[in-house]
């Protein structure tokens, strides 16, 4: 009924004025054409096709379109995954997979950086020195004044496991010791420390780590959480700033300066003489971190055709993953923190090589109307392919011969305050890897905390692996899960996955040790604690892929012009999550029931929220605003033959209520067409 009084509207109303041009988000005259779907198909076989639009010609009249023509590149060099990436072999081509290749290698020095946090600030078992490590108290319940005991034994800290690109600390607890001593003037701990002099028994394959060189243990306690705070700070002012530098200058600079600065902060910290220069050059080392993991990623995405990108994602996230289980041998080979944090820095020296052997990204040239240095790529790189010139079968050289005369146009992250879709599609990713990263560390401490006592997670190896193989297996089940799923099912079902580990640990557990209390009742401490370990088990399990699928999601729906600036927003989300941890710790573990049920609490949210995303797999990257505004949400269900879409059109994009002057040209649409303008999948 509304539809048919739409169409007489638009029918009878010749008098009524047109949409303004530029109305929260809606595109100018100028940008129009770019606006449009892109021509070609997304993939091969079964992939969808995205199918152009109806021209839309206001009341204006013809000036208009003429002007926007004017003003908008062609569309075929707009369409860099239908006409340019098929003329330069695709990933097919050599050169192609050689660059692949090269942005898979730093993954596993970057993975070192990553997991470094668990050897370097371990925190050892330590006693009085002159007391004998044989009068150490570990596991037993200390009471009394710690100077008249002789002797203490350490609080390890709660393992936290993170995603291939995070900061991660691995490290136990154990309740029958007692707590860390707040900061100083926080608590009434500093008349306790008696013994000034400590002998230790570091865990980690090492002889020697920060903790055990500065005696960073009662008292100073606290400037551990410190040391970790500045490689996590690092890591999201990193993400923000590099981001929008990528942007605005290019990936390659930013990936080559980022490698630089990283050797020099890097090394620099193996030279640091106290615990305020170790946390300080930490913060800078993770700031040239972020700017390497982020171009790296970009780059990536943006080298594969459609149905690569995944597949080529999820390597990369394999190689930083060995990296981690090759972590603890690399500890014992270098025995000493300062020989380890020069072996995981000097690998980046090989990355100085890429100055001269990585280009630019071709993709964001073109993006950017940079047209004259894309030309020379072009020809560069289908020199190193052999490509034949009539492979050109779209004439991509003859256009962009065209345009060679053209200013760039590049874009800022800010732009996206302005737009309808783009803007919701980042915040939604950026509230999903906040909380799958945030809620990773109420289940890590549930399985590896205070209250499950099982034996074989009291060992620091223990601890180690079974973090890193849960996140092996995470990342295994998204490889199958989103083949079938897609993009978005897949993080949906991570997600609801997540929430129901969740809220059965916080009601379920809570209610087995209401009963285990009655004697008759047949519950005991010990099922509490096997439950408890399933669903701390399934919550990190769901939540490392829950993380991990939103920062590839990203990537993918973000327009290539504003790429590392969105990718940015959504890694620094994450480490917003995982700054939780140390902070939790901090405070003696204060908090840490209501931080879970408020991570909780978000994990429902963000199932909402994620039936708002559209569905990215087998479609074309973005290129400009313009293009990523048509990425709004399609049914999970595809509808019927001759069904009518509930959705809106693009036409109808620039009302809210969806009642536009043109809604009649809905009628002209190809059959199957969706939001998107492409076929249904």
């Amino acid at each position: 009924m509304a539809i048919d009084r739409r169409r007489e509207a638009a029918g009878s109303g010749a008098g009524r004025q047109p949409a303004p041009a530029e109305e929260n988000g809606s595109l100018p005259p100028g940008d129009a054409a770019a606006s449009a779907p892109l021509g070609g198909r997304a993939g091969s076989g079964g992939s969808a096709e995205i199918q152009p639009l109806p021209a839309l010609h206001p009341s204006g009249g013809p000036h208009s379109s003429c002007c926007a023509a004017a003003a908008a590149p062609s569309l075929l060099l707009l369409d860099y995954d239908g006409s340019v990436l098929p003329f330069l072999g695709g990933l097919g081509g050599g050169y192609q997979k050689t660059l692949v290749v090269l942005t898979w290698i730093p993954a596993l020095f970057i993975g070192f950086s990553q997991f470094s946090d668990s050897f370097l600030l371990d925190q050892p078992n330590f006693w009085c020195r002159g007391a004998g490590k044989g009068t150490e108290l570990a596991g037993s319940t200390v009471t009394g004044r710690w100077g008249d005991m002789g002797n203490w034994t350490s609080p390890p800290a709660t393992p936290f496991s993170t995603a291939a690109w995070g900061a991660a600390s691995n490290r136990s607890n154990n309740s029958d010791t007692p707590p860390l001593p707040s900061p100083p003037g926080k608590g009434n701990n500093d008349s306790n420390c008696d013994c000034h002099a400590w002998d230790y028994g570091i865990r980690t394959g090492l002889v020697q780590n920060v903790v055990s060189k500065w005696d960073l243990v009662c008292d100073n306690a606290w400037k551990v959480h410190i040391a970790k705070f500045s490689l996590l700070v690092g890591l999201i002012f990193g993400y923000l700033i590099t981001g929008c530098i990528a942007d605005w200058v290019g990936r390659r600079p930013v990936l080559l300066f980022s490698i630089i600065f990283i050797l020099i902060f890097g090394l620099t910290v193996a030279l640091s003489v106290n615990v305020t220069m170790f946390s300080t050059l930490r913060f800078f080392e993770g700031f040239c971190l972020a700017g390497v993991i982020l171009t790296l990623y970009a780059l990536r995405i943006e080298l594969c055709p459609p149905g690569k990108r995944f597949m080529i994602a999820m390597v990369a996230s394999f190689v930083a993953m060995a990296g981690q289980f090759l972590m603890p041998g690399l500890a014992a080979l270098c025995r000493d923190w300062q020989v380890l944090q020069a072996l995981i820095i000097c690998p980046f020296l090989l990355m100085l090589l890429y100055w001269s052997i990585f280009p630019e990204s071709l993709r964001w040239l073109m993006a950017t109307q940079q047209f004259e240095a894309a030309k020379k790529l072009i020809l560069y790189i289908t020199q190193k392919n052999c490509v034949s010139p009539e492979s050109d079968i779209k004439g991509v050289m003859p256009e962009l011969e065209k345009e060679l005369s053209r200013r760039p146009k590049k874009v800022c992250i800010v732009k996206v305050v302005g737009t309808r879709n783009l803007w919701k599609n980042i915040v939604v990713l950026c509230v999903n890897s906040l909380t799958g990263y945030g809620i990773h560390h109420c289940f890590a401490r549930s399985m590896m905390g205070h209250e499950v006592k099982v034996p074989l997670l009291e060992n620091f190896y223990a601890d180690y692996y079974t973090m890193a193989s849960i996140a092996l297996a995470s990342c295994l089940a998204m490889c199958v899960v989103v083949r079938f799923l897609g993009r978005r099912g897949g993080l949906l079902l991570f997600m609801i996955l997540t929430a129901l580990a969740s809220l059965l640990q916080l009601g379920l557990l809570n209610l087995i040790g209401k009963y285990s209390q009655h004697p008759d009742s047949g519950m005991s401490d010990s099922v509490k604690d096997k439950f408890s370990i399933a669903f701390s088990i399934v919550g990190m399990f769901a939540s490392h892929a829950v993380g991990s699928l939103s920062v590839f999601f990203c990537a993918e729906i973000t327009p290539t012009v504003i790429r590392c600036g969105g990718l940015g927003l959504v890694l620094a989300s994450a480490g917003f999550g995982m700054l939780t941890a140390p902070i939790i710790e901090l405070h003696n573990q204060k908090g840490y029931f209501l931080h879970h049920i408020i991570f909780a609490c978000c994990t429902l949210i963000c199932i909402i929220c994620i039936l708002l995303l559209p569905e990215s797999r087998d479609q074309n990257l973005p290129e400009n605003i313009a293009n990523g505004e048509h990425y709004t949400r399609q049914p999970l269900l595809p509808h019927k033959k001759g069904e009518q879409p509930l959705l809106l059109t693009n036409a109808e994009l620039k009302d809210y209520s969806g009642l536009h002057d043109v809604a009649a040209v809905g009628d002209g649409l190809p059959e199957g067409a969706t939001a998107n303008g492409m076929k249904s999948m």
